[in-house]
């Protein structure tokens, strides 16, 4: 699984390039993904902080600006223009949640929802390109879309990322899959961001001694061996073993 250098360059478009958390508590939000990662955080944009991996970023913990919001972590998708983006999207059965924000000069960023509902992030890099750090523990490996129609699904992603899914060479870090697969029908589509483990069981018991929880125990995916489990603000997660 592990990647032996830091990331260098920006991503292509349609590649998962970033993951954020909104939290009630980002203090416990070092302290439970410190514990269970070995991540170590420096300043991020505004009231955020980034969170390190062998001194690569690999993550943000922000505040929730208000109650209403859930605690959740997020999916950024690369891209080189968001705002041309952000117009496919909403021409493809999406729609947009907030319109791309430029951060500085870090970059550019906007939420959006798919046909389905799903929420997800654009990110168009200016001096912050993504992931320094990913496919390795304690890092990004692997984002899958719990959809109720794969095919509406993999029609709308193929006519915004087709060459990241489905061009020569891909490889998207990036699965669809029915909800009933793993959770209740009523539950809606989102995705999943899976951070990498080298023992799924083992990692589970330091979930649940830093506060977390298990929603799925393990289970054995196409993509390698998964668990579902929530931080200790109810932030949902998963676990790759490969």
């Amino acid at each position: 699984m592990a990647d032996t250098a830091p990331h260098v360059g920006p991503y292509p478009e349609g590649v998962p390039c970033w993951v954020d958390a909104q939290l009630p508590d980002v203090e416990a939000g070092k302290r439970f993904y410190g514990g269970l990662f070995g991540w170590t955080y420096g300043e991020g944009y505004g009231t955020s902080v980034w969170a390190y991996k062998e001194g690569e970023p690999v993550a943000a913990l922000a505040p929730k600006v208000n109650g209403r919001m859930p605690t959740v972590w997020t999916l950024h998708f690369a891209t080189p223009d968001a705002t041309a983006l952000a117009e496919r999207i909403e021409s493809h059965g999406g729609r947009l949640i907030t319109t791309p924000t430029r951060l500085g000069s870090l970059g550019a960023t906007a939420l959006a929802t798919d046909a389905e509902g799903a929420v997800f992030g654009l990110w168009q890099p200016g001096t912050h390109q993504g992931f320094g750090r990913r496919h390795a523990p304690g890092t990004f490996a692997w984002a899958e879309l719990y959809a109720r129609d794969t095919k509406v699904a993999n029609d709308f992603y193929g006519a915004l990322f087709h060459d990241a899914l489905f061009g020569p060479g891909a490889s998207p870090d990036f699965g669809r899959a029915e909800l009933v697969e793993v959770f209740p029908p009523e539950m809606p589509p989102h995705f999943l961001v899976h951070f990498g483990v080298t023992d799924a069981e083992e990692t589970l018991g330091t979930v649940q001694r830093l506060g977390g929880r298990v929603q799925v125990p393990p289970f054995n995916a196409t993509y390698g061996r998964v668990a579902v489990v929530t931080d200790d603000q109810g932030a949902s997660f998963a676990l790759l073993q490969r």
